[in-house]
């Protein structure tokens, strides 16, 4: 004997039939806009976070410490001398190792902070 058929609701119907069709109902655009909200403080917070580090790292460094990112150090070496300042120097200057001083000067002169003016040495534009 074949088991009678489950009754159901006009309302499970149609939420089955949205749910089957890929259509969001109510409740999920509900979802994904707080969602979305939580997205939008997190990237409030970040850009915030971001704007304190640039107001500190453009602070004028004092007379015996190291403050700032070592690219700020580098770049600090350089503007300092008015004709340029050579490799070595920025390096007896940072103590920072070769490799790493090379990466940081190709980084300024990309951003088109420092230029070259001769072999090993650079001047702040």
């Amino acid at each position: 004997m074949p088991r009678p058929a489950k009754k159901i609701s006009l309302d499970s119907a149609f939420k089955l039939i949205l749910r089957d069709s890929g259509i969001p109902t109510q409740k999920d655009i509900a979802t994904l806009n707080a969602k979305i909200d939580r997205l939008e403080k997190m990237v409030k917070n970040i850009s915030a976070r971001q704007n304190i580090a640039v107001a500190k790292a453009g602070r004028p460094q004092t007379k015996g410490k190291r403050h700032g990112s070592a690219t700020d150090m580098v770049f600090a070496s350089i503007t300092r001398s008015k004709k340029g300042d050579g490799f070595t120097n920025i390096q007896k200057k940072t103590g920072f190792d070769e490799k790493k001083i090379r990466n940081i000067i190709f980084r300024l002169h990309k951003l088109g902070k420092i230029k070259r003016v001769g072999r090993g040495k650079y001047v702040a534009k």
